[in-house]
């Protein structure tokens, strides 16, 4: 069993939501990413999402995309910011770790090489936003040979037979995205996304997690009532923007995030 299976595994026993925190890697800055990553964990993150910096991030709203941005001109490439796992594991081998990017970087170094590469530096899946479930056997294929959680999306326009298909192909966790559109829009609708969330975890053998507009305590427990887990990116990302330091990145981060953790443990009962 894999750190992601763990983590969820623990939760469920004690009846604990999953808080998944999404950061660009390399934003506000190169030195901040991995002290925000500890700071993260210490205010309750579950998993983090590490954005992997791309040119072109074509599901991101504007905040995300101005952090990819800012991130590739600093020098933020795929090889940096292994890097910058390999650095976080030095310290914490338990919380899990997963890329969230697109599929150009992999098609570069061929499935087989980038899977490798990952778990090499102890990154545990991996979510690539551009690769249709329909298209991903064979890069499952490698990534399963390299013990890396491909993890799929499923989103409101997804059909009956996607969803069966999704639900046979899952591993880590599946992601919902609450609304079709994209990063960082003001448009939840806890009530439409419940029914879709309840849909999509029937059947399933992975926890689902649901993010996209998600900001603050509210919202993550008006999401999280038919989830697994939420994901919170854009909010925290535009928090952390104009840090001074990678100390004050921290501390923003986890300041942000602390609230979040508190109110979806006073969800769970006795």
């Amino acid at each position: 069993m894999g750190r992601t299976a763990r983590r969820f595994a623990r939760l469920r026993a004690a009846g604990r939501k999953a808080l998944v925190p999404f950061i660009t890697a390399g934003d506000p800055s190169l030195e901040a990413t991995v002290p925000v990553m500890h700071a993260l964990v210490a205010a309750g993150a579950d998993v983090i999402e590490l954005g992997v910096p791309f040119s072109d991030p074509m599901a991101d709203g504007p905040v995300i995309q101005h952090s990819s941005e800012r991130a590739l001109a600093r020098g933020a490439g795929l090889d940096r910011v292994l890097e910058m796992v390999r650095e976080f594991r030095r310290s914490d081998d338990e919380t899990p770790v997963v890329f969230m990017g697109y599929l150009n970087p992999v098609e570069v170094r061929g499935p087989q090489r980038y899977a490798a590469a990952l778990a090499a530096a102890g990154v545990d899946g991996t979510l690539l936003v551009d690769l249709p479930p329909e298209e991903a056997a064979g890069y499952r294929s490698a990534f399963d040979a390299a013990g890396i959680d491909l993890i799929l999306l499923a989103a409101p326009t997804s059909s009956a037979a996607r969803m069966d298909l999704l639900r046979r192909h899952a591993a880590g966790y599946l992601y919902y995205v609450s609304y079709a559109g994209v990063t960082g829009a003001d448009r939840l609708d806890s009530t439409r996304a419940g029914e879709r969330l309840r849909e999509l975890r029937e059947g399933s053998n992975v926890p689902v997690v649901v993010g996209f507009g998600i900001r603050d305590a509210d919202s993550a427990v008006r999401m999280s009532a038919q989830a697994d887990g939420v994901v919170v990116g854009s909010a925290l990302v535009q928090t952390m923007a104009a840090a001074g330091s990678p100390g004050e990145a921290a501390e923003l981060a986890a300041a942000f995030l602390r609230p979040l953790r508190q109110a979806l443990d006073a969800q769970v009962p006795g």
